[in-house]
């Protein structure tokens, strides 16, 4: 369970609070500009508020504890857990026998390896993530590969340069990528910059690339770039997006599924 926040604020802490709720995300620069006040002023402020588990630090910045990155792991396997279990399954549909996959990180991409190991055969799993690799282990329907690197311990991810590399061996049949955010002008976001090394690797080997996220990803704010939509293949989701995001699949020959899930 996620401590309460253990100390007051003074005001323009309280209004850094509520700009990183408003856009889910802070820039140092802009709040020194905003607040005129030093860098080093604002970080000393992001450092408390971090501290008091009001918002979560990354580099340049903070993000509102709220955002769904922020959620436990075991908690976010609950969140929208119909909505992915229908995404895996029209995943799977895509996939045939005897590729090889690649996974990252996210309780999506578990779900999709759940539904691969029991409805597909002769698979080669890559993965940057240690769930996954609990999850087919010990099936006989694939032979698994995993990455190295720093563990993130919050959702045994393995991330940094030396998963990247590792990933870089590899030419890969189909890449299924989750994501913790797109913006309406098609930008696929991410929060850690470890993580977002992996994963523009992941894009670079990989000859097909479908893209999962269940509706609550659509038009949020995370600071790092992965990629765009223009950069997938397949983008499979539970929910029609908006009319932008539909605009962007479309100009960019993106293939969009929705998969909704069953009442």
């Amino acid at each position: 369970m996620q401590q309460k926040s253990l100390l007051p604020v003074n005001k323009r802490q309280q209004d850094i609070i509520d700009c990183a709720r408003e856009s889910g995300f802070v820039t140092v620069e802009n709040l020194s500009e905003k607040f005129q006040v030093t860098h080093q002023t604002i970080r000393r402020d992001l450092a408390f508020l971090s501290d008091n588990f009001y918002l979560s630090r990354t580099h340049g910045g903070a993000f509102f504890q709220s955002g769904i990155s922020n959620v436990n792991h075991f908690s976010r396997q609950a969140i929208a857990e119909k909505e992915k279990i229908a995404i895996a399954e029209r995943v799977c549909d895509i996939i045939s026998d005897n590729s090889s996959v690649v996974l990252n990180i996210g309780t999506t991409t578990e779900q999709v390896a759940k539904t691969l190991v029991s409805t597909r055969k002769g698979l080669k799993i890559i993965t940057n993530n240690i769930n996954i690799v609990n999850i087919v282990a010990h099936s006989p329907n694939c032979e698994v590969w995993v990455a190295g690197g720093k563990l993130r311990t919050a959702d045994n991810a393995i991330i940094g340069s030396v998963a990247s590399d590792f990933i870089k061996n590899f030419k890969i049949d189909y890449a299924i990528v989750g994501v913790s955010a797109i913006d309406k002008e098609g930008t696929l976001l991410d929060f850690d910059h470890d993580e977002l090394m992996v994963t523009k690797t992941i894009y670079q080997q990989s000859r097909k690339i479908i893209l999962i996220a269940d509706a609550n990803k659509f038009e949020r704010k995370a600071p790092y770039v992965t990629a765009h939509l223009k950069d997938v293949d397949t983008f499979v989701t539970d929910k029609k997006p908006s009319k932008e995001i539909v605009s962007v699949c479309k100009k960019n020959n993106v293939e969009l599924i929705i998969s909704p899930p069953n009442s």
